[in-house]
């Protein structure tokens, strides 16, 4: 396990447009078997249990993180919500993004579990909503989506302490209002990613916080414009996220080096078969992903600092910024310009690359937990 003392932390702020330069920085705790030294090859001591993702978390606290993302999938990895309440115990400062799999929850259960662990975390749990499918079961996108924005509106009601009656095509429930509640009283932000047209329109009317995996830069600008105008519509506004790998080191040329070294070991027919193993292989945003990775130059940079080598080995998030802390802080300062306000980060193996972010980069950024 890497560590180190706690510094600078940070401070939490409110968000109230894109002059404030203030940023929410996340991490990410391999919960579903993605930790490696070399892309691609299994490594014993970096498979998902208690102990490795438990150091995760440790080291991005000591590190100065404001949130750590704690993903979630069925067929790979640990149980993410058995996972957050246990860690709950442990942390003092961090927030947790605890993602949770829509297709696999009964909300009012769901609602029960969160104020819980926000109990226990001393009212600093935030939600990553999956919009996923039952294992074993497969829904069209629209009706999934429409089964996710329910399940979205009924958490917002039970966790904002209200009774509720919802009559809507997936559930119908009339229940008091819960006796177990949130520390504030109020459901945790909703945290949501998704590029087809029916997980744009479950965002626009659902989530908080709108998640991006990475894109050139007029690509991420597109994306925040049209989801401004889909809330609008809906009288609502969102949060913008970006979730991406980072490399960095003392100088760019260094940085490089790492990123190939990540890959040295790679098969490519290892590295399909990874993609292939997960769930959202077909998505909207994966197919992005692939897009991205197909059209970067030879040496997988799809533009200044922004390196697609991580997606040979990896469905979902597929690129990663790498460079020197001026070039990596650069960019991030960047896609707060165009109105990014929350970054989710994350690199291999993730308790190391943590400390080097920790070290090189988030002093120089004003950060804290993201406020609504």
């Amino acid at each position: 396990m890497v560590r180190r003392p706690s510094g600078q932390h940070g401070r939490a702020f409110a968000v109230t447009g894109s002059t404030n330069k203030g940023c929410e920085v996340s991490w990410f705790s391999a919960l579903c078997d993605d930790d490696y030294e070399f892309l691609g090859v299994p490594d014993p001591k970096l498979k998902s249990s208690w102990e490795h993702c438990r150091d995760i978390v440790l080291q991005a606290e000591s590190g100065g993180f404001d949130n750590i993302l704690l993903p979630s999938g069925y067929a790979l990895g640990i149980d993410t919500t058995a996972f957050a309440a246990a860690i709950a115990t442990m942390v003092k400062r961090i927030r947790l993004l605890m993602a949770v799999r829509i297709g696999e929850s009964w909300p009012p259960q769901l609602a029960r579990q969160i104020a819980t662990i926000d109990r226990i975390l001393g009212g600093r749990l935030t939600v990553n909503i999956i919009s996923s499918d039952l294992p074993g079961e497969t829904l069209a996108s629209a009706p999934r989506y429409a089964r996710t924005l329910e399940a979205m509106q009924i958490l917002k009601t039970m966790l904002n302490g209200e009774p509720l009656d919802h009559q809507g095509e997936f559930w119908k429930l009339k229940l008091d209002a819960p006796g177990v509640t949130t520390v504030s009283g109020k459901c945790p932000p909703l945290y949501f990613g998704g590029l087809s047209p029916d997980a744009r329109e479950t965002a626009a009317q659902g989530a908080d916080v709108y998640l991006m995996w990475p894109d050139k830069r007029e690509a991420v600008q597109s994306i925040i414009d049209d989801m401004t105008a889909r809330a609008a519509k809906h009288g609502r506004t969102l949060k913008f996220g970006y979730r991406a790998h980072v490399i960095v080191r003392e100088t760019e040329a260094e940085a490089r080096t790492a990123a190939d070294r990540l890959l040295s070991k790679l098969d490519a027919a290892q590295g399909e078969a990874i993609r292939n193993k997960s769930l959202d292989t077909k998505s909207t945003g994966v197919a992005a992903q692939a897009a991205l990775r197909e059209n970067a130059s030879d040496d997988g940079y799809a533009e200044e600092n922004l390196w697609t080598g991580v997606g040979r080995a990896r469905s979902g998030c597929g690129a990663a910024i790498v460079g020197d802390p001026d070039q990596v802080l650069a960019k991030l300062k960047m896609y707060q310009d165009m109105g990014i306000e929350a970054f989710i980060l994350s690199g291999y193996p993730h308790a190391a690359e943590a400390d080097l972010f920790a070290r090189h980069v988030l002093p120089k950024l004003q950060h804290g937990p993201l406020t609504l």
